[in-house]
């Protein structure tokens, strides 16, 4: 089964999802706003990427020495700069990761007040309508998911992005030629990467809809249980339950099924680039076009760059998961009030109304019939 197949009846109950351009517009908005502690954060992932680019030029440098058998007095000195790259590299990526705790906590508690305040508007009807499911699925699994994305995806996808980009370029200054290697990560895992997104939205949005209605069915369940044992509807009621955990099975199943074809070839793309590298780097030195230092050097960011890409790889499941929990998030303020103010101010303290029916769905009256008066409590003292 589809994803929109699977989800197309709960669809037609629950509240509404945020387009995609109404998403990315609202994170362009919140960078905005947090610019400043968006440019600290880049730049001092920045300041400890440069630093622990460092540690393979001076492995590089060593080997040439070694290799050359020079004098050792330089190999002291790269040993020396060495260990200072690294403590270096220790300390600024303390100061990182700090701003990068604030930055994500500054975003999270902006979302979360704009979606308590979007909650508290919502119409009675209209969440009568959707279900109570719907409503506590977007409270719980989806902050949930995205406050674990917001506070520790984002600063690793900043780290992993910026050590990546200043790892190309590093390889790049210090040995073009070998350097050609770092571009088989990307040969090997662009196509699978962009299979992979094209199907995963989708899957994940019919699975968050699973979600809500097995909430809704549960708290249903549990806040009428008296009704149900009073009605003898136990049977219908497991019924609907089973129905529910089985349309969250076909979900999950769909969307690991994805991640099962998608990783094999991730694995790849992390396996075959250091070998290529190695047997390209060392081509180009047995051939004289390079150094055996250069060649090991680029090796070195190869592998220093595997790790943060690796890291963002690791992320971006669960970012596609978090992107349709913000897109249901953000949904809820786009739901219409249900009345609107007519100016008229009343005639006196009575309330009568003939004739009143409601429904929850169109042309199904649960209420039909109704005729009512209210009266002041005083003035039914007086009579």
């Amino acid at each position: 089964m589809t994803p929109a197949a699977g989800s197309t009846d709960h669809a037609r109950r629950s509240l509404p999802i945020a387009a995609r351009a109404t998403v990315l517009a609202h994170v362009r908005v919140l960078f905005r706003e947090h610019r400043r502690a968006l440019a600290l954060l880049v730049g001092w992932h920045g300041l400890a990427a440069l630093v622990g680019l460092v540690a393979p030029w001076v492995v590089g440098q060593v080997v040439d020495e070694v290799a050359g058998d020079r004098s050792t007095a330089r190999v002291d000195v790269l040993l020396a700069v060495l260990a200072a790259a690294v403590a270096g590299q220790g300390v600024l990526t303390w100061f990182a990761r700090r701003s990068a705790f604030v930055f994500a906590e500054g975003i999270f508690a902006r979302l979360r007040e704009d979606f308590i305040a979007d909650a508290v508007r919502l119409p009675l009807s209209t969440v009568e309508r959707a279900g109570t499911g719907d409503l506590v699925a977007r409270t719980t699994n989806d902050v949930e998911a995205l406050a674990r994305v917001i506070r520790f995806g984002v600063p690793a996808i900043v780290v992993s992005v910026t050590t990546v980009l200043a790892t190309v370029v590093a390889a790049a200054v210090t040995a073009p030629l070998p350097a050609l290697a770092l571009v088989l990560p990307a040969v090997l895992h662009l196509p699978a990467t962009w299979w992979y997104l094209r199907r995963a939205g989708n899957g994940y949005l019919w699975e968050h809809a699973t979600y809500a209605r097995l909430n809704g069915v549960a708290s249903e369940t549990v806040e009428g249980a008296r009704t149900v044992e009073a009605l003898s509807l136990q049977d219908a009621r497991r019924e609907r339950f089973e129905e529910a955990v089985e349309e969250c099975y076909r979900a999950e199943r769909y969307t690991l099924g994805l991640r099962m074809r998608w990783y094999p070839c991730l694995d790849l793309g992390f396996i075959a680039p250091v070998a290529g590298a190695i047997l390209w780097g060392g081509w180009l030195a047995w051939n004289g076009h390079t150094t055996i230092g250069a060649a090991t050097a680029v090796v070195l960011y190869l592998q220093l760059m595997l790790d943060p890409l690796g890291e963002v790889v690791d992320w971006l499941d669960e970012i596609q998961f978090a992107g349709t929990s913000l897109a249901r998030i953000l949904g809820v303020a786009e739901v219409p009030p249900d009345r609107a103010a007519s100016g008229e101010l009343p005639r006196g303290d009575d309330i009568s109304v003939r004739g009143v029916r409601y429904a929850y769905r169109a042309g199904r009256d649960v209420l039909h019939g109704v005729d009512l008066d209210l009266r002041p409590r005083e003035r039914l003292a007086v009579v």
